[in-house]
């Protein structure tokens, strides 16, 4: 394996310094050879590999969407290093031949760890828990499980649920939304869909999942994580279930972090997403959450859709955004550029704990000596303009189009090896 010197990083936003990545691990730099090839990382951000909690690979069953292999590609372009791939396959993610299939098909890829989810429910049905045992004993070694796309809406269902992954310290990841509540809804219910006349989706729908679900946890003393977490009253439910002491993580998107619901108004699909965009006093709250560390980390909710499911009238397009490549930036924006967090709050949020999350022991372990060398060079200082063409998914359905946003991914490594360089993926 090929030795590489960075020189003159600045991990976690600090001082410069050179990074010796050898066997797949960090090494003191004084080890260097003169055989190694040296980067110049003069006045970039290096950071441990971002994780993802929450990436839509569709495959199997949706490769005219995406594939574990251009997802890969897209992930590594944003600076990731591991991604767990949601279950709402064809067929669903619900036992361990789909999610070893899917882990191997990551394998294969190369660009990045790829951690399958397993659904929590036979065919996301929500009537009968599915094989969370025999998925946790796969060679996928799954730990993250989760209906996404979907709420397991049935209280008893849940709980059992909890009670079965703690037998291998597993965690539901639940997505937060009562159906009876949402039936029909295309956006966020407030002023905005009172005006244009279209069903609301309201902020409750959300937050009365969350309070059951965060009493359920408590009660059987099991892990939960909330994903993509959108309302102002759904970070206090997470605060105070945190204040008890509970076993509570949550999840917020970047498209939570930047976009509200007034952009819908344009009636572009672009736009329509789940769950919906909210007003800017929820993005105000999340951006607040996220940075005292009540919502634990960044999560993309990467949705890929072909351009016919988004391209049609509003009412029948997909919901789901692109998020992978575009994710630090907007992090950057709305959270470094802000004030609200540093680097090292950066790295906490997009590795370190989505990592400890999703028990992936590789990865979110930082820059010193002896660390898996899972890492990426970031330069804050560059901007861009986004162009779906430039995207590494097959799909083009970003809501970023033809906005400039901060910071450049440089350089990935995973494992000492560079899946980008020079911005370019390897």
């Amino acid at each position: 394996m090929t030795d590489y010197l960075l020189t003159g990083a600045r991990p976690l936003g600090g001082e410069p310094t050179d990074l010796l990545l050898r066997d797949g691990r960090i090494a003191e730099p004084a080890d260097a050879g003169k055989k190694v090839v040296r980067v110049d990382a003069d006045g970039l951000v290096a950071l441990p590999g971002l994780v993802d909690l929450h990436t839509h690979l569709r495959e199997p069953g949706r490769e005219d969407a995406e594939t574990v292999l251009t997802g890969s590609r897209a992930a590594a372009a944003g600076g990731f290093t591991a991604v767990h791939a949601m279950a709402n396959t064809d067929p669903v993610a619900d036992t361990a031949g789909v999610v070893e299939q899917v882990w191997h098909l990551g394998q294969m890829a190369g660009y990045v760890d790829v951690r399958p989810v397993g659904a929590v429910t036979a065919g996301l049905g929500g009537s009968i828990l599915a094989e969370l045992g025999a998925m946790a004993d796969s060679a996928a070694g799954v730990r993250v499980f989760s209906d996404d796309g979907k709420c397991v809406s049935d209280a008893v269902l849940m709980r059992r649920a909890l009670e079965y992954v703690k037998a291998f310290d597993g965690v539901v990841a639940q997505h937060a939304q009562e159906p009876r509540l949402t039936e029909d809804a295309q956006m966020n219910e407030g002023t905005v869909s009172g005006v244009l006349g279209m069903r609301g989706w309201p902020a409750v729908a959300e937050e009365a999942i969350i309070a059951r679900d965060v009493l359920l946890a408590a009660h059987v003393g099991s892990r939960l994580h909330v994903c993509h977490v959108s309302t102002a009253g759904s970070v206090e439910l997470i605060r105070w279930a945190k204040s008890k002491g509970w076993e509570v993580t949550a999840e917020v998107t970047p498209h939570h972090l930047l976009l509200t619901d007034d952009l819908v108004a344009t009636y572009d699909p672009i736009y329509k997403v789940n769950p919906p965009l909210r007003t800017a006093a929820d993005v105000e709250a999340l951006r607040a959450a996220l940075a005292d560390g009540t919502i634990d980390c960044v999560a993309t909710d990467h949705a890929p859709h072909p351009t016919e499911d988004k391209e049609c009238e509003w009412a029948a397009a997909a919901m789901g955004m692109l998020g992978l490549e575009t994710a630090l930036s907007v992090v950057q924006h709305t959270m470094v550029d802000a004030g609200l967090l540093d680097w090292a709050g950066v790295a906490d949020r997009m590795s370190v704990r989505p990592a400890r999350i999703g028990r992936v022991g590789d990865h979110g372990r930082g820059l010193g000596a002896g660390a898996p060398a899972n890492l990426v060079l970031v330069d804050p200082t560059a901007s861009r303009t986004i162009d779906p063409a430039d995207s590494a998914s097959l799909s083009r359905n970003t809501p970023y189009t033809g906005m400039t946003l901060p910071g450049a991914v440089v350089a990935t490594f995973l494992r000492g090896r560079p899946t980008v360089l020079d911005g370019k993926l390897c």
